[in-house]
């Protein structure tokens, strides 16, 4: 009996096969690797982040030595988050030309000049208060934090980043990055933006790793509302009128229908970032023999790319890579 029906099987008949029709790789080049760099005169610095296991706090010194091995296994782009000596209301050593995140980027860029180092620009790890903007009468002041966003942003620029990638999610703090980095002669810096950030729960693990915990309320008054997909275009739109480069969506995996969405709308390269714990809990899972955790970990961000991010912002990055070199 002859039966006339698709035979989608004929594809993934061997590995080579499924190889050489594959829809959607994974390189080094999709993937950047976060780091958080302290501020401390203990150059053997290297806290684990309890709640992030393979993860850690590091002092500059520490810093080059988990990027040096990085590099080995192939990286090729990272963002740093800096934990300062000491933090004040206005978030002053985010844009201290001595601050942390200031030093370990002249420390990196010194030591591997053509290895993208992207900067973390925010004031929430800086700020007494933990808020990503200026406070007055427990309200988050919008205006008057834009100046000192740019600030830090010239501050990174001035210090040799290659990406400057605004968090804060306050209204018009693209422009004004802009505005300012063009003045000061870095009008070729790019700009990365966390232009659809959500007010996620998916954080927790972060507040641990980059201390950066609100000392009172919460972030819901500038960060989105998960529910919402349609203003998250919005957001998108208003940070590529006022001049970003690259736009991301942030968390990553609860969230690619979003990422598919600004794919679809933006002719720009789109980030995404697969957040602390979305890493946390494959890692638990992974530790307690519940998955594969290697396969997992694969799988999320082919997910990730399939769903149209051009780069990956993971805590996974240097496993990748390793796996990619064992391949």
């Amino acid at each position: 009996m002859v039966f006339d029906f698709h035979r989608g099987r004929r594809l993934r008949r061997t590995a080579v096969i499924r190889d050489i029709v594959r829809e959607t790789s994974l390189s080094p080049a999709d993937l950047m690797m976060p780091y958080f760099v302290v501020e401390t005169d203990n150059q053997n610095f290297k806290k684990p982040i309890s709640s992030m296991p393979g993860q850690f706090q590091l002092s500059l010194k520490q810093l080059e030595l988990q990027v040096r091995e990085a590099v080995e296994n192939g990286l090729k782009s990272l963002i740093l988050f800096g934990i300062p000596a000491e933090k004040d209301s206005v978030g002053s050593q985010a844009y201290a030309e001595e601050g942390i995140v200031q030093q370990a980027v002249k420390m990196i860029k010194g030591l591997w000049p053509d290895l993208v180092v992207c900067t973390d620009v925010c004031l929430c790890e800086f700020t007494s208060h933990g808020h990503c903007g200026l406070i007055k009468d427990g309200r988050v002041l919008n205006d008057p934090t834009l100046d000192l966003l740019a600030k830090t942003a010239l501050s990174h620029a001035k210090a040799g980043a290659d990406i400057v990638a605004p968090s804060d999610m306050m209204d018009g703090r693209v422009a004004a990055i802009r505005e300012l980095l063009d003045e000061s002669g870095f009008e070729e810096l790019p700009i990365m933006s966390y232009a659809v950030k959500y007010a996620s729960a998916y954080y927790g693990p972060f507040r641990e790793a980059a201390e950066s915990s609100p000392q009172f309320g919460d972030r819901k008054t500038y960060q989105m509302d998960p529910a919402n997909a349609r203003e998250g275009l919005r957001e998108a739109a208003a940070d590529v009128i006022e001049g970003a480069d690259i736009l991301m969506v942030k968390p990553a995996g609860p969230y690619q229908d979003v990422i598919r969405m600004v794919r679809d709308s933006f002719d720009l390269p789109v980030a995404a970032y697969q957040v602390s714990g979305e890493y946390s809990m494959i890692k638990a899972a992974g530790i307690n023999g519940w998955i594969d955790e290697k396969a997992v970990v694969m799988e999320s961000l082919i997910g990730l790319k399939r769903a149209g991010a051009d780069l990956i912002l993971t805590y996974f990055t240097e496993d990748v890579l390793k796996y990619m070199g064992n391949k």
